[in-house]
């Protein structure tokens, strides 16, 4: 690895430390840089900005599963199960959604994230309203995760992948599988 990599790895790690212990708002360069060990105008040379390097840090895919082969009274608990998993796995998206609360242009990258990437999945598994469904579903995946590695809620801290997509899957299946309201 060439040292421009590591220190760009160094910058994104120590990123996504300080935004999800400050928040965007209150992390600055010159902590990002401190916690990285480096010069803070190091970081603008690779960043360019605080918002450019909070888009860096927060560049997150989920790595939705294909659904289209999944039978449908199962397709929540897939779905349930790979998202925990992917919240218990990677860090960056505890961070955007900590910052999310305060912070537009986070907000919106939380937007991106969900309803962008789980809109076309659904598509893809020929389900009909795949935006509003992605938006249930969303309710249901970031609810889970501000209550699980935000507010450490006890009780949901403590339940297992298991227990977690024993509760959601049913829900998660059902707002996949239902006639809408306005279909019914």
């Amino acid at each position: 690895m060439r040292k421009s990599d590591r220190t760009r790895a160094a910058i994104l790690a120590a990123a996504r430390e300080r935004f999800g212990a400050d928040g965007y708002e209150r992390a600055t360069i010159r902590a990002i840089a401190a916690d990285a060990a480096i010069d803070p105008a190091m970081v603008m040379r690779y960043y360019g900005s605080k918002e450019k390097l909070f888009a860096a840090a927060a560049e997150f895919d989920v790595r939705l599963p294909d659904l289209s082969d999944v039978p449908r009274e199962r397709a929540g608990e897939v779905l349930v199960r790979h998202l925990v998993e992917r919240w218990e796995e990677d860090d960056t998206l505890r961070v955007l959604l900590r910052t999310a609360v305060t912070n537009e242009a986070a907000a919106e990258r939380m937007r991106q994230v969900f309803v962008g990437q789980l809109t076309p999945t659904f598509q893809r598994a020929e389900i009909d309203q795949p935006a509003v469904r992605a938006g249930l579903i969303a309710t249901q995946a970031l609810g889970f995760a501000l209550c699980r590695y935000i507010l450490e809620l006890e009780p949901v801290v403590a339940l297992t992948t298991d227990e977690a997509v024993a509760w959601l899957g049913p829900t998660v299946t059902r707002y996949l599988t239902e006639p809408s309201p306005s279909h019914a």
